[in-house]
């Protein structure tokens, strides 16, 4: 039973089609040497008939006559009504009757009969018929060789011969079949095999037919195209994660390296104050980086209800005093499900994300909107909005997908003092979509505008308008 379980696909769909072949032509081949049996059967009844009907023709107008001859191997016998043999041929004179059943008035009936008067319990086909002379009923037996089930030795030959014939043909055309549909798969896992690192770029060719396998040869590319986009990303990562972190380690090596060279002109609190910056950069770039490892891994963060204007109002209350000013429009009652930690997090980049680019003032709104078309079985109770919008350059629509890759700066943030550590929006958007929403860049008149959507967890209340703090 194992050794079935080790067969190729091949091998096995073959075996299987052989059998089913092979049993379709021993039954078709059954059918068809009982169908010629019962052809020829019939065929000797009416052979063995002829001679009883004559016997029973020639008394039926003459009379009985005592004696008989045998033709071709048939024996007669005729009995009266009392079941007396009065003729017979000569091998069946003085015996009883070959048979007891007797056919109706002007009919014939056939029986095979064996042993009785037939020597060495010998099987022959009797047929029986009536007939009527001077008041009495005579019943004429004439009896032949019994045809057997495989009619003739060369006949059964034949048809076997050709059932197995057919089963092997059969055989043969399921296994060209199955080999010509699974080489597409063969070529495949050949490709396959010979992709690396080294060409990741590289595909498995399509079949020319459109089945499942044309299918499967689709769906291996596209996990290809995923892989090769995701090598890609990680060696970008790799290079960007490196090149931000060489800047600050630079800047720490030359600060020690002067303190080494005039030690008598720098102390310590001097060198702590000049790799402190740096330090700090180093540690909010790794940080960052294990937030978004964490958000990555999660399938999703542990929720509580927030109310979107009451964490915005408390952010609102911080921006006194800072660089732009701010325009907080907050729609009460926009209640979601989240974390309360993360959701803040997401709030303060985008607010110092929006405020590193602005020429003058920031405006945060909260507000919702119901779901339309698709969205309504994500958003079933409705959309809870959180915009941020500066007035800064804006960011153009080819560009801002590349705002949430990671170290990801546009022309107008190359400087590293303005440029942030270049996660802040890529841990934005992998929050929201941890809480079931999503973080787009959308149309605005001025600046870039930043747009937060997501599950509102209560029906709000919108009889208050909107209110400015």
């Amino acid at each position: 039973m194992r050794a079935g379980r080790d067969w190729s696909i091949t091998t096995r769909i073959t075996a299987f089609a052989g059998a089913v072949a092979t049993l379709l032509s021993a039954l078709l081949a059954v059918s068809v040497m009982l169908a010629i049996h019962r052809y020829v059967t019939q065929d000797h009844i009416s052979a063995i008939a002829v001679d009883g009907g004559r016997v029973a023709h020639e008394i039926e107008h003459d009379g009985v006559r005592p004696h008989m001859t045998e033709e071709e191997g048939r024996e007669l016998q005729v009995v009266d009504a009392t079941g007396k043999v009065v003729a017979s041929t000569p091998r069946l004179r003085g015996k009883p009757a070959m048979a007891d059943f007797t056919p109706l008035p002007k009919a014939m009936a056939s029986r095979v009969v064996c042993g009785g008067v037939f020597p060495d319990g010998d099987c022959r086909l009797v047929v029986a018929q009536s007939a009527y002379h001077a008041g009495q009923d005579w019943v004429v037996y004439s009896s032949g060789h019994v045809v057997p089930v495989y009619v003739a030795p060369w006949l059964a030959a034949t048809v076997f011969g050709a059932a197995a014939l057919m089963a092997a043909a059969i055989t043969g055309l399921g296994h060209r079949i199955v080999t010509a549909a699974l080489r597409p798969v063969n070529t495949i896992r050949t490709e396959l095999d010979t992709i690396s690192e080294s060409c990741p770029q590289r595909r498995v060719p399509l079949p020319p037919t459109h089945d499942e396998i044309h299918d499967l040869a689709e769906s291996v590319n596209r996990t290809l195209a995923r892989l090769h986009a995701a090598m890609a990303q990680q060696r970008n990562f790799t290079s960007n994660a490196s090149h931000e972190l060489r800047t600050p380690i630079t800047a720490i090596r030359a600060e020690v390296e002067d303190a080494l060279l005039a030690p008598e002109e720098t102390t310590v609190r001097n060198l702590g104050e000049a790799v402190l910056g740096s330090v700090n950069r180093i540690e909010t770039i790794v940080g960052d980086l294990l937030a978004i490892a964490r958000l990555e891994a999660a399938q999703s963060v542990d929720g509580e209800p927030v109310d979107l204007a009451t964490l915005v109002s408390a952010k609102c209350r911080e921006m006194p005093g800072r660089r732009t000013s701010f325009d907080c429009a907050l729609e009460p009652g926009v209640v979601v499900t989240g974390d309360p930690a993360h959701l803040t997090r997401l709030l303060t980049n985008l607010i110092d994300n929006a405020e590193r680019h602005a020429a003058g003032i920031v405006t945060v709104r909260v507000s919702h909107e119901p779901a339309t078309g698709r969205d309504t079985a994500h958003f079933p109770l409705g959309v809870a909005l959180l915009e941020v919008i500066d007035d800064g350059p804006g960011i153009e629509p080819d560009k801002r997908e590349l705002v949430f890759q990671r170290f990801a700066r546009l022309d107008t943030a190359r400087d590293r003092n303005t440029g942030g550590t270049g996660l802040g929006l890529v841990m934005a958007r992998k929050i929201a979509q941890a809480h079931g929403g999503t973080l787009q860049v959308e149309d605005s008149t001025a600046g870039a505008r930043f747009v937060l959507r997501l599950p509102l967890a209560v029906a709000p209340v919108t009889a208050a308008p909107p209110g400015q703090t």
